[in-house]
């Protein structure tokens, strides 16, 4: 099935690095950014305070060719910001509270087509305001979940995640993140097995750093994807987000799933070579853009 939109909803925020620099980044922004380069023209779903970040991110993303219009101006709230500390090249982060994408408004969500997936994570929905309107979305016929686990504490809780789960027709997370939500065999393949086993997933993506990926289908089919080699790295901050968006547009577009995986991994070796999420070039979608 081809589907004819992606939605993506939740946050955007400047990452700000302990050297000064500050990055336009939260994951949903990130994948909605990469999505744009790849030519699927998604909605980005969220909010910015009526500030100078604020404006920074609308002229940011009007320059990449992203549309803005379903990104509410929140006159209440500040834009969104995270400090990001690097330790032995993994991130960690102290995420800034009542902001405004934790409002994100019912009244002021834009129309969708008829058969759309909707990409979402979990830090934005921490707030009641942007889970009624993001359950507002979901609600609307034709719509397809696709939850991406980011476990940011704390702002999550076990219960909440899986119902979550549940409700999602595709679900992308890391190993240790499958490991977080209980499902903690040593066997990732037994791990992801139990998982599908409650929930109604038609499919499970488990990515695993250096020991690639793993797709679980409804029907019962384990698909492994050895990962490409890392040309040069840096940091992996932003290379999950790389990794959803790739496999997003080969949802839309029917792509078969271990194409949609190498091509995924192969974006996301790109981000972990680099400073920050996303390129400020279109130059590391060149070659996905000509495969797939």
């Amino acid at each position: 099935m081809n589907y004819q939109q992606i939605v993506v909803f939740g946050e955007v925020l400047f990452d700000c690095f302990p050297s000064g620099e500050q990055i336009l980044g939260g994951a949903p922004f990130n994948v909605a950014w990469h999505l744009e380069a790849l030519g699927a023209a998604p909605c980005f779903v969220s909010a910015i305070g009526d500030d100078d970040l604020g404006q920074q991110i609308l002229a940011t993303m009007s320059g990449w060719g992203m549309q803005t219009d379903a990104v509410q101006v929140n006159t209440e709230h500040p834009t969104g910001m995270v400090e990001v500390h690097i330790s032995n090249g993994q991130p960690s982060y102290h995420i800034s509270e009542d902001v405004a994408y934790d409002h994100i408004r019912t009244d002021l969500l834009p129309g969708t087509s008829a058969d759309f997936i909707l990409y979402h994570g979990t830090l934005a929905l921490r707030h009641g305001e942007s889970q009624r309107a993001f359950d507002a979305l979901a609600e609307r016929e034709g719509c397809h979940l696709f939850v991406d686990i980011n476990l940011r504490s704390p702002w999550w809780d076990k219960g909440t995640v899986l119902d979550r789960l549940m409700r999602a027709r595709w679900a992308k997370m890391n190993s240790d993140e499958l490991a977080d939500l209980g499902f903690d065999d040593p066997d990732t393949n037994i791990a992801m097995a139990e998982l599908m086993g409650q929930a109604k997933l038609e499919q499970l993506i488990v990515t695993r750093g250096a020991d690639g990926a793993l797709v679980h289908t409804r029907a019962g089919e384990l698909i492994p994807v050895a990962a490409p080699p890392v040309k040069r790295y840096i940091d992996t901050v932003g290379a999950g987000d790389a990794f959803s968006a790739v496999y997003l547009q080969g949802l839309m577009t029917g792509r078969p799933i271990e194409m949609n995986i190498t091509m995924a991994q192969q974006l996301a070796a790109d981000i972990i070579g680099m400073r920050g999420a996303v390129p400020t070039n279109r130059t590391p979608y060149k070659s996905l853009i000509t495969t797939g």
